[in-house]
């Protein structure tokens, strides 16, 4: 790797910096941004990843030390004071640690359900928090792929990487388009599509689990507030509902997708 110090945050050498608040412009230069030791420790780990260039502050520095020490020499590591930081990326650096990474190849529904008896699928979820919160649930409660519809947030947008606690590098997730009637190819590979839904009519998620379950399960969850489209609805061949007190009348999205999952998880086994 190669430290250098920066004092002026006009050196035209952290351009890609300065645009952390554009995500679109990110995306087209084929990054991703990791915030923070944690998620940067795991990207230096993961071989899978490249790093293009970090920015940290010294106590970060130091401790990434053994991490970063397998970084090509060709590397740029920037280093700055806090002031300085805040002043290239015009936000908020508490965090002192940030690093920009080659966003990983897309990936084909094929090859992300490879592998795993039980998938989540999103519809039209734009909240890169609750993006981020299924992610992590995936991960934690056997989920082996999150699959998106095709106006979903970005999984690698960097508010939804922070927010899943890197559980979107080790996820897999693919786009699903043509949507919803892409959805049949899950069927095709065996998955019974389960769709999340309040609706009186749906079965009740205690009477689903306790039951004979699929030995493939794609789980669709819609956005807040309208949740899944009627032509999602009706491409499942089962919709489940949570039961709940009525003392409000929803949960938020990530909060449901996790309490599905982990009543899948303990009836179902892992993925």
């Amino acid at each position: 790797m190669a430290v250098i110090p920066v004092v002026d945050p006009d050196d035209p050498r952290l351009s890609s910096f300065r645009v952390l608040s554009d995500a679109a412009l990110i995306r087209e230069r084929g990054l991703f941004v990791a915030e923070g030791r944690f998620l940067v420790e795991r990207v230096l780990a993961d071989s899978r990843f490249v790093v293009d260039a970090l920015l940290l502050n010294d106590a970060s520095l130091a401790a990434l030390g053994t991490a970063l020490a397998s970084l090509p020499a060709a590397t740029p590591v920037f280093v700055a004071e806090r002031a300085t930081l805040e002043a290239i990326t015009g936000v908020d650096f508490h965090r002192g640690c940030l690093a920009l990474v080659h966003r990983p190849a897309p990936v084909d529904i094929e090859a992300a359900i490879a592998n795993t008896r039980l998938v989540v699928v999103l519809e039209s979820v734009t909240n890169a928090d609750n993006v981020g919160s299924v992610f992590r649930s995936a991960a934690a409660l056997g989920a082996g792929a999150v699959l998106l519809s095709p106006t979903c947030c970005d999984p690698f947008y960097r508010k939804a990487v922070r927010t899943s606690m890197g559980a979107v590098l080790q996820v897999p997730s693919a786009r699903v388009d043509p949507w919803p009637d892409a959805l049949t190819e899950l069927r095709a590979h065996g998955f019974t599509l389960v769709a999340l839904s309040p609706r009186g009519s749906a079965t009740d998620l205690d009477t689903f689990v306790s039951g004979p379950l699929p030995s493939r399960i794609a789980l669709l969850v819609g956005t807040e507030g309208p949740g899944l489209s009627k032509s999602a609805e009706d491409a499942a061949d089962v919709c489940v509902r949570i039961p709940m007190t009525g003392a409000v009348d929803s949960l938020n999205l990530g909060v449901a997708a996790g309490i599905v999952l982990s009543r899948l998880h303990r009836s179902h086994g892992s993925a």
